[in-house]
Protein backbone atom coordinates (compact mmCIF):
# COMPACT_ATOMS: atom_id res chain seq x y z
CA UNK A 1 0.00 0.00 0.00
CA UNK A 2 1.02 3.87 -0.36
CA UNK A 3 2.55 5.07 2.81
CA UNK A 4 2.50 8.54 2.05
CA UNK A 5 2.00 9.49 -1.16
CA UNK A 6 -1.00 7.98 -3.15
CA UNK A 7 -3.70 8.75 -6.09
CA UNK A 8 -6.78 7.20 -6.94
CA UNK A 9 -8.05 7.71 -10.48
CA UNK A 10 -11.78 6.34 -11.88
CA UNK A 11 -14.13 6.45 -14.54
CA UNK A 12 -17.33 6.00 -13.05
CA UNK A 13 -21.06 6.58 -13.19
CA UNK A 14 -23.54 6.48 -10.22
CA UNK A 15 -26.67 5.04 -10.98
CA UNK A 16 -28.24 4.98 -7.68
CA UNK A 17 -28.31 7.72 -4.80
CA UNK A 18 -27.19 6.33 -1.23
CA UNK A 19 -25.19 8.23 1.54
CA UNK A 20 -22.16 5.67 1.39
CA UNK A 21 -21.04 4.16 -1.45
CA UNK A 22 -17.59 3.64 -2.24
CA UNK A 23 -15.30 2.81 -5.47
CA UNK A 24 -12.21 1.86 -3.74
CA UNK A 25 -11.71 1.79 -0.01
CA UNK A 26 -9.19 0.21 2.68
CA UNK A 27 -10.06 1.06 5.66
CA UNK A 28 -12.18 0.73 9.17
CA UNK A 29 -14.44 3.62 10.33
CA UNK A 30 -16.07 1.96 13.40
CA UNK A 31 -17.15 4.62 15.99
CA UNK A 32 -13.61 6.33 17.16
CA UNK A 33 -11.85 4.07 15.45
CA UNK A 34 -10.69 5.59 11.98
CA UNK A 35 -7.88 4.40 9.77
CA UNK A 36 -7.00 4.03 6.01
CA UNK A 37 -8.38 5.42 3.21
CA UNK A 38 -11.77 5.03 0.88
CA UNK A 39 -12.37 7.15 -2.63
CA UNK A 40 -16.56 7.22 -2.71
CA UNK A 41 -19.69 8.85 -3.48
CA UNK A 42 -22.66 10.15 -1.29
CA UNK A 43 -26.08 11.16 -2.51
CA UNK A 44 -24.96 14.47 -4.24
CA UNK A 45 -21.39 14.21 -4.89
CA UNK A 46 -18.30 12.26 -4.78
CA UNK A 47 -15.87 12.13 -1.30
CA UNK A 48 -12.09 11.49 -0.17
CA UNK A 49 -11.53 10.25 3.08
CA UNK A 50 -7.81 9.83 4.62
CA UNK A 51 -6.29 9.07 7.97
CA UNK A 52 -2.78 10.09 8.59
CA UNK A 53 -0.46 9.91 11.39
CA UNK A 54 -0.12 13.74 12.13
CA UNK A 55 -3.73 13.46 12.94
CA UNK A 56 -4.09 10.44 14.98
CA UNK A 57 -5.77 10.71 18.02
CA UNK A 58 -5.49 7.48 19.47
CA UNK A 59 -7.18 5.16 17.75
CA UNK A 60 -7.17 7.27 13.96
CA UNK A 61 -9.15 10.29 12.94
CA UNK A 62 -10.52 10.28 9.13
CA UNK A 63 -10.71 13.15 7.26
CA UNK A 64 -14.02 12.90 4.65
CA UNK A 65 -13.16 15.89 2.15
CA UNK A 66 -16.86 16.29 -0.02
CA UNK A 67 -16.58 17.48 -3.50
CA UNK A 68 -18.51 20.23 -4.85
CA UNK A 69 -19.82 19.27 -8.21
CA UNK A 70 -23.26 17.05 -7.79
CA UNK A 71 -22.87 14.06 -10.42
CA UNK A 72 -26.12 13.55 -12.90
CA UNK A 73 -27.28 9.61 -12.41
CA UNK A 74 -25.56 7.46 -15.44
CA UNK A 75 -23.00 10.24 -16.51
CA UNK A 76 -19.65 9.25 -16.57
CA UNK A 77 -17.21 11.10 -14.82
CA UNK A 78 -13.69 11.53 -14.05
CA UNK A 79 -12.47 11.58 -10.34
CA UNK A 80 -9.16 11.36 -8.80
CA UNK A 81 -8.33 11.70 -5.19
CA UNK A 82 -4.53 12.53 -4.17
CA UNK A 83 -2.25 12.65 -0.90
CA UNK A 84 0.82 14.42 -0.83
CA UNK A 85 2.25 13.72 2.82
CA UNK A 86 0.32 17.16 3.96
CA UNK A 87 -2.68 17.80 1.62
CA UNK A 88 -5.56 15.77 0.44
CA UNK A 89 -7.24 17.00 -2.81
CA UNK A 90 -10.38 15.71 -4.82
CA UNK A 91 -10.15 16.47 -8.84
CA UNK A 92 -13.12 16.08 -10.86
CA UNK A 93 -13.45 16.42 -14.78
CA UNK A 94 -9.85 17.94 -14.50
CA UNK A 95 -10.50 20.48 -12.05
CA UNK A 96 -9.76 20.85 -8.34
CA UNK A 97 -12.81 20.46 -6.53
CA UNK A 98 -11.86 20.11 -2.99
CA UNK A 99 -8.99 20.44 -0.06
CA UNK A 100 -8.04 19.80 3.17
CA UNK A 101 -4.89 19.92 5.10
CA UNK A 102 -6.13 18.69 8.13
CA UNK A 103 -3.94 15.57 7.53
CA UNK A 104 -0.87 15.40 7.69
CA UNK A 105 2.32 12.88 7.39
CA UNK A 106 2.23 8.90 6.80
CA UNK A 107 -1.30 7.07 6.24
CA UNK A 108 -2.74 5.52 9.24
CA UNK A 109 -3.18 1.98 8.12
CA UNK A 110 -5.60 -0.24 10.31
CA UNK A 111 -4.35 -3.33 11.31
CA UNK A 112 -7.09 -5.54 9.14
CA UNK A 113 -8.95 -4.20 6.53
CA UNK A 114 -10.22 -5.03 2.96
CA UNK A 115 -9.35 -3.73 -0.41
CA UNK A 116 -12.07 -3.12 -1.90
CA UNK A 117 -13.48 -2.41 -5.35
CA UNK A 118 -17.06 -1.12 -5.99
CA UNK A 119 -18.29 -0.60 -2.75
CA UNK A 120 -17.74 0.90 0.77
CA UNK A 121 -16.70 -1.70 3.39
CA UNK A 122 -15.36 -1.66 6.56
CA UNK A 123 -15.73 -3.71 9.63
CA UNK A 124 -19.58 -2.85 10.50
CA UNK A 125 -20.77 -1.84 7.02
CA UNK A 126 -21.34 -3.19 3.21
CA UNK A 127 -22.56 -1.05 0.63
CA UNK A 128 -21.97 -1.87 -2.99
CA UNK A 129 -21.26 0.53 -5.56
CA UNK A 130 -24.53 0.52 -7.94
CA UNK A 131 -23.91 2.08 -11.13
CA UNK A 132 -20.12 1.33 -14.14
CA UNK A 133 -16.62 1.67 -13.27
CA UNK A 134 -14.86 1.85 -16.83
CA UNK A 135 -11.33 2.38 -15.21
CA UNK A 136 -9.56 2.63 -12.11
CA UNK A 137 -5.65 3.15 -10.90
CA UNK A 138 -4.13 3.27 -7.46
CA UNK A 139 -0.53 5.20 -7.58
CA UNK A 140 2.18 5.79 -4.98
CA UNK A 141 2.69 9.52 -6.27
CA UNK A 142 0.44 12.31 -5.74
CA UNK A 143 -1.35 14.08 -8.56
CA UNK A 144 -0.90 17.29 -9.40
CA UNK A 145 -4.08 19.29 -11.01
CA UNK A 146 -2.12 19.72 -14.51
CA UNK A 147 -2.09 15.79 -14.48
CA UNK A 148 -5.68 15.18 -13.25
CA UNK A 149 -6.98 17.71 -16.04
CA UNK A 150 -4.77 15.39 -18.66
CA UNK A 151 -5.92 12.55 -17.61
CA UNK A 152 -9.99 14.06 -18.17
CA UNK A 153 -8.65 15.53 -21.32
CA UNK A 154 -7.49 12.30 -23.20
CA UNK A 155 -10.81 10.70 -22.56
CA UNK A 156 -13.01 13.86 -22.54
CA UNK A 157 -15.83 11.78 -24.99
CA UNK A 158 -16.39 9.47 -22.39
CA UNK A 159 -17.63 12.58 -20.60
CA UNK A 160 -20.29 13.66 -23.29
CA UNK A 161 -21.65 10.12 -23.69
CA UNK A 162 -25.22 10.37 -22.57
CA UNK A 163 -26.42 9.55 -19.37
CA UNK A 164 -27.75 5.56 -19.17
CA UNK A 165 -28.70 3.85 -16.07
CA UNK A 166 -31.04 0.94 -15.14
CA UNK A 167 -31.66 2.57 -11.71
CA UNK A 168 -33.35 5.44 -13.43
CA UNK A 169 -35.86 4.05 -15.67
CA UNK A 170 -38.22 3.25 -13.26
CA UNK A 171 -39.39 4.41 -9.49
CA UNK A 172 -40.22 1.09 -7.42
CA UNK A 173 -39.98 -0.05 -4.20
CA UNK A 174 -37.00 -1.04 -2.68
CA UNK A 175 -38.52 -1.92 0.95
CA UNK A 176 -42.39 -1.83 0.92
CA UNK A 177 -44.15 0.52 3.54
CA UNK A 178 -43.97 -0.29 7.27
CA UNK A 179 -44.45 0.39 10.38
CA UNK A 180 -42.44 1.50 13.75
CA UNK A 181 -42.86 2.64 16.92
CA UNK A 182 -46.31 3.20 17.49
CA UNK A 183 -47.81 5.58 20.87
CA UNK A 184 -50.90 6.35 22.09
CA UNK A 185 -50.80 9.62 19.58
CA UNK A 186 -48.69 9.04 16.56
CA UNK A 187 -46.51 6.45 14.51
CA UNK A 188 -44.05 6.09 11.63
CA UNK A 189 -44.07 4.91 8.39
CA UNK A 190 -40.95 4.13 6.56
CA UNK A 191 -40.45 1.98 3.30
CA UNK A 192 -37.31 3.00 0.75
CA UNK A 193 -37.20 3.56 -2.95
CA UNK A 194 -35.20 3.21 -5.84
CA UNK A 195 -34.47 6.60 -6.54
CA UNK A 196 -34.46 9.75 -4.46
CA UNK A 197 -37.65 11.47 -3.91
CA UNK A 198 -40.00 12.78 -1.43
CA UNK A 199 -43.16 10.51 0.86
CA UNK A 200 -46.56 11.12 1.47
CA UNK A 201 -48.46 9.73 3.64
CA UNK A 202 -52.11 9.92 3.20
CA UNK A 203 -54.55 8.63 6.06
CA UNK A 204 -57.89 9.08 7.71
CA UNK A 205 -60.85 7.10 9.74
CA UNK A 206 -61.76 5.01 6.89
CA UNK A 207 -60.34 4.04 3.84
CA UNK A 208 -62.88 6.55 1.82
CA UNK A 209 -61.72 9.82 3.41
CA UNK A 210 -57.90 9.69 3.63
CA UNK A 211 -57.75 13.15 4.04
CA UNK A 212 -54.70 13.88 6.57
CA UNK A 213 -51.61 14.48 4.78
CA UNK A 214 -47.78 13.88 5.96
CA UNK A 215 -45.07 14.59 4.24
CA UNK A 216 -41.18 13.23 4.61
CA UNK A 217 -38.19 15.01 3.50
CA UNK A 218 -37.33 15.13 -0.52
CA UNK A 219 -34.43 13.53 -1.81
CA UNK A 220 -34.46 10.43 0.19
CA UNK A 221 -34.45 6.80 -0.97
CA UNK A 222 -35.21 5.63 2.91
CA UNK A 223 -38.31 7.82 3.79
CA UNK A 224 -39.47 8.51 7.71
CA UNK A 225 -42.61 10.27 7.71
CA UNK A 226 -43.76 10.65 11.71
CA UNK A 227 -47.82 10.93 11.88
CA UNK A 228 -48.53 12.76 15.71
CA UNK A 229 -52.00 13.84 16.81
CA UNK A 230 -53.66 10.93 16.47
CA UNK A 231 -56.28 9.76 18.43
CA UNK A 232 -55.29 7.02 21.21
CA UNK A 233 -56.07 3.47 20.96
CA UNK A 234 -57.67 4.02 17.70
CA UNK A 235 -57.27 2.44 14.05
CA UNK A 236 -56.51 4.33 10.39
CA UNK A 237 -56.11 3.29 7.56
CA UNK A 238 -53.06 4.74 5.33
CA UNK A 239 -51.37 5.30 1.72
CA UNK A 240 -47.85 5.92 1.03
CA UNK A 241 -46.58 7.50 -2.27
CA UNK A 242 -43.35 8.23 -3.47
CA UNK A 243 -42.50 11.26 -6.12
CA UNK A 244 -39.31 11.35 -7.58
CA UNK A 245 -37.84 14.97 -9.63
CA UNK A 246 -39.07 13.40 -12.66
CA UNK A 247 -43.09 13.50 -11.49
CA UNK A 248 -42.81 9.48 -11.59
CA UNK A 249 -44.34 8.30 -8.61
CA UNK A 250 -44.73 4.42 -6.99
CA UNK A 251 -47.77 3.96 -4.08
CA UNK A 252 -48.84 1.39 -1.73
CA UNK A 253 -51.58 -0.47 -0.71
CA UNK A 254 -54.21 0.78 1.36
CA UNK A 255 -52.88 -0.42 4.95
CA UNK A 256 -54.27 -0.14 8.32
CA UNK A 257 -52.48 0.86 11.48
CA UNK A 258 -53.87 0.85 15.34
CA UNK A 259 -52.14 3.55 18.00
CA UNK A 260 -51.30 2.28 21.35
CA UNK A 261 -53.91 0.98 23.33
CA UNK A 262 -55.10 3.05 26.30
CA UNK A 263 -53.93 2.01 29.94
CA UNK A 264 -57.39 -0.14 30.88
CA UNK A 265 -57.67 -1.98 27.55
CA UNK A 266 -56.89 -5.47 26.74
CA UNK A 267 -54.32 -5.85 24.22
CA UNK A 268 -52.03 -9.03 22.49
CA UNK A 269 -48.35 -8.82 20.58
CA UNK A 270 -46.46 -11.45 18.61
CA UNK A 271 -42.86 -11.90 20.13
CA UNK A 272 -40.08 -13.34 17.35
CA UNK A 273 -36.56 -13.88 17.12
CA UNK A 274 -33.71 -14.88 15.52
CA UNK A 275 -35.32 -14.39 11.85
CA UNK A 276 -31.90 -14.54 10.23
CA UNK A 277 -31.82 -16.27 6.81
CA UNK A 278 -33.54 -16.61 4.00
CA UNK A 279 -37.11 -15.33 4.72
CA UNK A 280 -39.05 -17.83 2.17
CA UNK A 281 -38.78 -21.06 3.77
CA UNK A 282 -39.57 -19.92 7.40
CA UNK A 283 -39.73 -16.64 8.26
CA UNK A 284 -42.54 -15.84 5.60
CA UNK A 285 -44.89 -18.50 6.56
CA UNK A 286 -44.87 -17.54 10.36
CA UNK A 287 -45.03 -13.99 9.59
CA UNK A 288 -48.53 -15.19 8.10
CA UNK A 289 -49.17 -17.00 10.87
CA UNK A 290 -48.08 -14.30 13.40
CA UNK A 291 -50.47 -11.96 11.26
CA UNK A 292 -53.03 -13.67 11.23
CA UNK A 293 -53.53 -13.79 14.97
CA UNK A 294 -53.75 -9.89 14.61
CA UNK A 295 -51.21 -8.67 16.83
CA UNK A 296 -50.96 -4.91 17.97
CA UNK A 297 -47.35 -5.19 17.31
CA UNK A 298 -44.51 -7.63 17.43
CA UNK A 299 -41.18 -7.71 19.30
CA UNK A 300 -38.27 -9.00 18.09
CA UNK A 301 -35.43 -10.63 20.20
CA UNK A 302 -32.71 -9.93 17.83
CA UNK A 303 -30.81 -11.27 14.68
CA UNK A 304 -32.88 -9.80 12.15
CA UNK A 305 -30.50 -10.92 9.93
CA UNK A 306 -27.49 -13.10 9.26
CA UNK A 307 -24.96 -10.26 8.55
CA UNK A 308 -26.13 -6.84 9.37
CA UNK A 309 -23.16 -5.60 7.18
CA UNK A 310 -25.05 -6.92 3.75
CA UNK A 311 -27.55 -4.61 2.48
CA UNK A 312 -29.21 -7.69 0.18
CA UNK A 313 -30.19 -9.61 3.38
CA UNK A 314 -32.22 -6.42 4.78
CA UNK A 315 -33.93 -5.90 1.30
CA UNK A 316 -34.34 -9.75 0.16
CA UNK A 317 -34.55 -11.11 3.41
CA UNK A 318 -35.60 -9.45 6.26
CA UNK A 319 -38.60 -7.45 4.82
CA UNK A 320 -39.68 -9.67 2.82
CA UNK A 321 -40.07 -12.59 4.95
CA UNK A 322 -41.68 -9.75 7.34
CA UNK A 323 -44.42 -8.33 4.62
CA UNK A 324 -47.40 -10.37 5.72
CA UNK A 325 -47.28 -7.82 8.95
CA UNK A 326 -45.01 -5.08 8.53
CA UNK A 327 -47.81 -2.55 6.87
CA UNK A 328 -49.85 -3.19 9.81
CA UNK A 329 -48.36 -3.49 12.88
CA UNK A 330 -44.95 -2.06 14.15
CA UNK A 331 -42.15 -4.21 15.32
CA UNK A 332 -39.70 -3.22 18.26
CA UNK A 333 -36.63 -5.21 17.74
CA UNK A 334 -33.20 -5.56 19.84
CA UNK A 335 -29.67 -5.65 17.78
CA UNK A 336 -28.39 -9.04 18.13
CA UNK A 337 -25.10 -10.44 17.24
CA UNK A 338 -25.43 -11.13 13.64
CA UNK A 339 -26.49 -7.17 13.36
CA UNK A 340 -23.09 -6.07 13.86
CA UNK A 341 -24.29 -3.05 14.99
CA UNK A 342 -24.39 -2.02 11.53
CA UNK A 343 -25.63 1.47 9.77
CA UNK A 344 -28.27 -0.58 7.97
CA UNK A 345 -29.66 -1.20 11.11
CA UNK A 346 -30.19 1.99 12.45
CA UNK A 347 -31.10 3.56 8.70
CA UNK A 348 -34.09 1.07 8.73
CA UNK A 349 -35.26 1.37 12.43
CA UNK A 350 -36.96 4.35 13.89
CA UNK A 351 -36.55 4.28 16.96
CA UNK A 352 -35.89 6.33 20.46
CA UNK A 353 -32.30 7.84 20.63
CA UNK A 354 -29.50 5.99 21.03
CA UNK A 355 -31.72 3.29 19.84
CA UNK A 356 -29.65 0.90 20.75
CA UNK A 357 -31.35 0.70 23.88
CA UNK A 358 -34.67 2.24 24.39
CA UNK A 359 -38.11 1.89 26.46
CA UNK A 360 -41.75 1.75 25.55
CA UNK A 361 -45.38 1.94 27.08
CA UNK A 362 -48.24 -0.08 25.54
CA UNK A 363 -51.24 -0.16 27.70
CA UNK A 364 -50.45 -1.06 31.14
CA UNK A 365 -47.00 -2.65 30.20
CA UNK A 366 -43.91 -1.36 29.58
CA UNK A 367 -40.87 -2.76 27.55
CA UNK A 368 -37.40 -2.52 28.26
CA UNK A 369 -34.96 -3.38 25.23
CA UNK A 370 -31.21 -3.79 25.63
CA UNK A 371 -28.34 -4.15 23.72
CA UNK A 372 -26.51 -7.37 25.47
CA UNK A 373 -23.74 -6.96 22.81
CA UNK A 374 -22.50 -4.02 24.84
CA UNK A 375 -21.37 -3.51 28.07
CA UNK A 376 -24.08 -4.12 30.93
CA UNK A 377 -22.30 -4.67 33.63
CA UNK A 378 -23.12 -2.89 36.95
CA UNK A 379 -22.12 0.44 36.60
CA UNK A 380 -22.33 0.92 32.25
CA UNK A 381 -24.79 3.20 30.89
CA UNK A 382 -26.69 0.66 30.13
CA UNK A 383 -26.88 -0.86 32.98
CA UNK A 384 -27.14 2.63 35.00
CA UNK A 385 -30.08 3.54 32.45
CA UNK A 386 -31.98 0.46 32.96
CA UNK A 387 -32.36 0.58 37.06
CA UNK A 388 -33.17 4.34 36.68
CA UNK A 389 -35.95 3.40 33.79
CA UNK A 390 -37.05 0.36 35.94
CA UNK A 391 -37.13 2.63 39.99
CA UNK A 392 -39.26 5.18 38.19
CA UNK A 393 -41.90 2.57 36.06
CA UNK A 394 -45.12 2.40 37.32
CA UNK A 395 -46.59 0.03 34.66
CA UNK A 396 -48.54 -3.08 35.71
CA UNK A 397 -46.56 -5.25 33.76
CA UNK A 398 -42.75 -4.75 32.90
CA UNK A 399 -40.67 -6.70 30.47
CA UNK A 400 -37.34 -6.66 28.94
CA UNK A 401 -35.87 -8.07 25.57
CA UNK A 402 -32.02 -8.26 25.06
CA UNK A 403 -30.48 -10.94 22.67
CA UNK A 404 -28.55 -12.84 24.53
CA UNK A 405 -30.17 -15.50 27.45
CA UNK A 406 -29.71 -15.50 31.20
CA UNK A 407 -30.71 -18.96 31.33
CA UNK A 408 -30.30 -21.79 28.98
CA UNK A 409 -29.91 -25.97 28.87
CA UNK A 410 -28.90 -25.06 24.66
CA UNK A 411 -26.51 -28.43 24.05
CA UNK A 412 -23.05 -26.70 23.47
CA UNK A 413 -23.51 -22.79 23.37
CA UNK A 414 -22.19 -22.47 26.72
CA UNK A 415 -20.55 -25.38 27.20
CA UNK A 416 -20.53 -29.03 25.80
CA UNK A 417 -23.20 -30.92 27.67
CA UNK A 418 -22.65 -34.13 25.55
CA UNK A 419 -19.52 -34.04 27.32
CA UNK A 420 -19.05 -31.91 30.30
CA UNK A 421 -20.35 -29.06 32.13
CA UNK A 422 -22.32 -25.54 31.29
CA UNK A 423 -22.42 -22.46 32.56
CA UNK A 424 -26.71 -22.24 32.12
CA UNK A 425 -26.81 -19.16 30.09
CA UNK A 426 -24.36 -15.99 29.34
CA UNK A 427 -22.77 -15.03 32.29
CA UNK A 428 -22.31 -11.28 30.85
CA UNK A 429 -25.77 -10.98 31.61
CA UNK A 430 -26.20 -12.46 35.14
CA UNK A 431 -26.00 -8.75 36.81
CA UNK A 432 -28.94 -7.92 35.17
CA UNK A 433 -31.09 -10.48 36.91
CA UNK A 434 -30.85 -8.58 40.13
CA UNK A 435 -32.19 -5.76 39.01
CA UNK A 436 -35.16 -7.60 37.24
CA UNK A 437 -35.30 -9.52 41.13
CA UNK A 438 -35.25 -5.91 42.69
CA UNK A 439 -37.82 -3.94 40.39
CA UNK A 440 -40.64 -6.49 39.78
CA UNK A 441 -39.69 -7.68 35.81
CA UNK A 442 -42.35 -10.14 35.14
CA UNK A 443 -41.11 -11.78 31.27
CA UNK A 444 -37.24 -11.58 29.97
CA UNK A 445 -37.60 -12.28 26.39
CA UNK A 446 -34.32 -13.52 24.56
CA UNK A 447 -33.09 -15.14 21.17
CA UNK A 448 -29.54 -16.52 20.23
CA UNK A 449 -30.74 -19.82 20.75
CA UNK A 450 -32.12 -21.39 17.91
CA UNK A 451 -35.07 -22.88 20.12
CA UNK A 452 -37.76 -22.37 22.89
CA UNK A 453 -36.78 -22.44 26.24
CA UNK A 454 -39.29 -21.29 29.18
CA UNK A 455 -38.00 -21.06 32.98
CA UNK A 456 -39.84 -21.32 36.20
CA UNK A 457 -39.94 -18.42 38.24
CA UNK A 458 -36.58 -17.67 39.23
CA UNK A 459 -35.32 -15.32 41.95
CA UNK A 460 -31.52 -15.28 43.13
CA UNK A 461 -30.70 -17.87 40.71
CA UNK A 462 -33.36 -20.05 42.38
CA UNK A 463 -36.72 -21.49 40.96
CA UNK A 464 -39.20 -20.30 42.86
CA UNK A 465 -43.49 -20.96 42.81
CA UNK A 466 -44.62 -17.64 41.40
CA UNK A 467 -44.30 -13.90 41.44
CA UNK A 468 -40.77 -13.68 39.90
CA UNK A 469 -39.43 -13.10 36.21
CA UNK A 470 -40.07 -16.07 33.97
CA UNK A 471 -36.98 -15.92 31.97
CA UNK A 472 -38.13 -17.02 27.68
CA UNK A 473 -35.45 -17.99 24.79
CA UNK A 474 -37.83 -17.73 21.43
CA UNK A 475 -34.66 -18.12 18.65
CA UNK A 476 -37.03 -19.81 16.39
CA UNK A 477 -37.93 -17.05 13.47
CA UNK A 478 -35.76 -18.82 11.08
CA UNK A 479 -32.07 -19.71 11.23
CA UNK A 480 -30.90 -22.73 11.56
CA UNK A 481 -31.97 -24.79 14.28
CA UNK A 482 -30.17 -26.08 18.00
CA UNK A 483 -31.28 -28.97 20.39
CA UNK A 484 -31.63 -28.59 24.39
CA UNK A 485 -28.99 -30.48 25.81
CA UNK A 486 -29.42 -34.14 27.20
CA UNK A 487 -29.52 -32.19 30.75
CA UNK A 488 -32.99 -30.89 32.65
CA UNK A 489 -31.72 -27.77 34.74
CA UNK A 490 -33.48 -27.02 37.97
CA UNK A 491 -34.50 -23.39 36.13
CA UNK A 492 -36.10 -25.78 32.97
CA UNK A 493 -39.78 -25.88 32.83
CA UNK A 494 -40.27 -26.34 28.73
CA UNK A 495 -38.02 -26.60 26.19
CA UNK A 496 -38.60 -27.54 22.29
CA UNK A 497 -36.46 -28.04 19.44
CA UNK A 498 -38.26 -25.86 16.24
CA UNK A 499 -39.06 -22.86 14.20
CA UNK A 500 -41.86 -20.83 16.38
CA UNK A 501 -43.42 -17.70 17.22
CA UNK A 502 -45.21 -16.77 20.42
CA UNK A 503 -48.63 -14.66 20.79
CA UNK A 504 -49.00 -12.86 24.00
CA UNK A 505 -52.67 -10.98 25.32
CA UNK A 506 -53.12 -8.91 28.42
CA UNK A 507 -56.13 -8.05 29.78
CA UNK A 508 -55.43 -5.95 33.22
CA UNK A 509 -54.15 -8.15 35.77
CA UNK A 510 -53.97 -11.42 33.69
CA UNK A 511 -51.44 -12.04 30.84
CA UNK A 512 -51.49 -15.28 29.01
CA UNK A 513 -49.07 -16.18 26.55
CA UNK A 514 -49.39 -18.94 24.05
CA UNK A 515 -46.34 -20.67 21.53
CA UNK A 516 -47.06 -21.49 18.00
CA UNK A 517 -44.77 -24.04 16.06
CA UNK A 518 -44.40 -23.07 12.34
CA UNK A 519 -47.45 -25.11 10.95
CA UNK A 520 -49.65 -23.20 13.90
CA UNK A 521 -49.81 -25.82 16.21
CA UNK A 522 -50.22 -25.00 19.82
CA UNK A 523 -47.44 -26.54 21.73
CA UNK A 524 -47.08 -24.34 25.40
CA UNK A 525 -49.37 -22.37 27.14
CA UNK A 526 -48.64 -19.54 30.43
CA UNK A 527 -50.44 -17.81 31.96
CA UNK A 528 -49.65 -15.20 34.73
CA UNK A 529 -52.14 -13.37 37.15
CA UNK A 530 -51.78 -10.34 39.46
CA UNK A 531 -54.02 -9.32 42.27
CA UNK A 532 -55.07 -5.60 41.72
CA UNK A 533 -52.73 -2.84 42.04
Amino acid sequence: MPKKHITVSAWAAVEHRQPEGGILGFFQDDGSREKGWILGHNEQGFFWGLSSAGADDGDGKMTYLAGRTQYELGRLYHIAASYDGETMRLFVNGKLDAESREQSGEILYPDRAWLTLAAYKDGNELNLFKGRLRELSLYDVAATEAWAKHEYDEAIDLAAMPAVTEYSQDLKWVVKPYLQFATRDGITVMSETSRPGRAVVRYGLTSAKMDQVAMGEPGQTIHEVKLTGLNEDDYYFYQMDVEDDKGEYVDSDILTFQTAAKFENPFGFAVVGDTQGPAMPVTKPLAELIWSHRPRFALHAGDLVSTGTNKKQWVDDFFPGIEPFSGRIPIYPVLGNHEEDAGHYYSYMSLPTPEFHYTFEYGNAQFFMIDSNRDIRPGSLQYDWLKSELEKSKARWKMVVHHHPSWSSDENDYGDLWKGRSLWGDLRIRPLTELYDAHGVDIVWNGHIHSYERTWPMRSGKAVERDAPIYIVTGGGGGGLETPGPIRPWFQHTARRGHHFLIVAINGGILDMKAYDQEGRLFDTMRIEKSAP
